[in-house]
């Protein structure tokens, strides 16, 4: 049986629409979110045009550190080839208005809950040929957006630690790859939450974006690649792909 990408955030948007298509090339899949009800609607959707792929539910706040942890010791007994972090959201607004209790969560999510999972994925699969951690930044992460800057800054980590980590794995020898993408405008419930609103209208915020489908063939092309960084050009809307972006210092590396 193959094995399974761990996916989360998956209940919609990029998410939902990256788990149809790790299922397309006959992976199975493990769908995680809050919302029970759209990840049943995503697994009737793969059974509908995957009979053969096996899809597992879990239903998880990955906001608390606790559940992290909970959810991969849930899912350890499985045979994981691919971790994709998705679950994240965003801010608006100053430093100054910011809304304490949802920035606490939004770095629990955006920061800690990938940090955890990527870590014991790497700890248990490092040395498992045709393993892949994927995580998803921002163009925020490569750029400073001052209308966003606390949840830039969230982006900004998850790009350089997935940089250093790829480089990490390889100067050990180690099977893993590392990898992150970072899209731009991307038509998601990802505004919803980032504005506390509902059913966004992202044509007057954003003259162009990706929909969520584009976004997923787009970390499909990263993971085909022997390349180890996506980032979705501003203007342009497409891929480009590198092997780093930011100047990685390994001294002490080997101590």
């Amino acid at each position: 049986m193959a094995g399974y990408a761990l996916i989360t955030g998956a209940s919609s948007g990029i998410g939902y629409e990256t788990a149809l298509k790790f299922a397309a090339k006959g992976q199975n899949v493990i769908i995680v979110a809050r919302n029970e009800e759209k990840l049943q609607q995503l697994k009737d959707a793969i059974a509908a045009q995957y009979p053969n792929v096996d899809v597992v539910i879990k239903v998880v706040d990955l906001a608390q550190a606790n559940n992290v942890k909970a959810l991969y010791e849930d899912v350890k007994h499985y045979s994981l080839q691919t971790l994709v972090n998705n679950a994240g959201f965003g801010d608006f607004g100053s430093v100054k208005d910011a809304d304490i209790n949802k920035i606490q969560t939004m770095l629990h999510l955006n920061i800690e809950a990938l940090t955890i999972l990527t870590t014991l994925f790497v700890k248990d699969y490092e040395n498992v040929e045709g393993t892949q951690v994927i995580n998803i930044s921002s163009v925020g992460g490569y750029e400073i957006y001052t209308a966003a800057l606390t949840y830039s800054a969230t982006k900004y980590y998850v790009a350089a630690y997935t940089e250093g980590l790829d480089v990490q794995l390889r100067d050990k020898g180690a099977n893993m790859r590392a990898k992150v993408i970072a899209p731009s405008s991307t038509k998601t419930s990802f505004m919803d939450r980032s504005l506390d609103t509902e059913d966004t209208d992202y044509d007057a915020y954003f003259d162009r974006y990706n929909t969520s489908e584009e976004l997923a063939d787009y970390i499909m092309t990263l993971y085909d690649s022997d390349k180890h960084i996506g980032i979705v050009d501003d203007d342009t809307l497409e891929l480009k792909l590198y092997d780093h972006f930011y100047p990685v210092n390994t001294f002490g590396a080997d101590q």
